[in-house]
């Protein structure tokens, strides 16, 4: 999965949220459209583009429609940021250190 794609997917805050939800849980459509301020027609549509983006995967039980979270394409936003990540730790090991030294 491209990784610009999955930022565009992931800057909607509903699917964000929805996304959260399924950490927890496997969710129904009904439960989602319970939970957030959106009708069925706006939690499918955004269902679809989070199953298109491989971030969730569906189960089909009787005429209950399952939704679970899929973490893996998510590893390639987690790279994405490693290089930031080191920036900012040894930035803020450089301040903690001139910090140390301001007050000896």
């Amino acid at each position: 999965m491209n990784t610009d794609h999955l930022f565009e997917v992931l800057a909607e805050p509903h699917r964000r949220t929805m996304l959260d939800l399924m950490l927890r849980k496997e969710r129904t459509v009904g439960e989602l459209v319970q939970l957030l301020p959106l009708s069925q027609p706006g939690v499918s549509k955004h269902l679809r583009v989070l199953r298109e983006a491989g971030l969730v995967t569906l189960r089909k039980e009787a005429k209950q429609h399952w939704y679970r979270l899929n973490p893996s394409p998510l590893q390639d936003i987690d790279d994405w940021f490693e290089p930031y990540r080191r920036f900012w730790t040894n930035k803020l090991d450089d301040l903690e250190k001139h910090l140390d030294e301001e007050s000896e």
